[in-house]
């Protein structure tokens, strides 16, 4: 078995190796999902929102 700092500095340099051959997506593409994530996330927020509003008031009658 190797020496675990030497596997330690292998798995760096694999990692290295890897992400060199990655796929970045660029400026625009990551600001284009950024706002997209942004955008789906307030509409789910709202949607539940106005869901909650409903069912509060459905609450408070059949308290009444």
């Amino acid at each position: 078995m190797k020496n675990p700092v030497k596997r330690l500095i292998q798995y760096i340099k694999d990692s290295i190796i890897e992400l060199k051959k990655v796929t970045w997506p660029t400026k625009k593409e990551t600001t284009n999902y950024t706002l997209l994530v942004i955008g789906i996330s307030l509409a789910i927020a709202a949607f539940i929102g106005i869901i909650d509003f409903f069912f509060s008031l459905g609450v408070e009658q059949i308290i009444k």
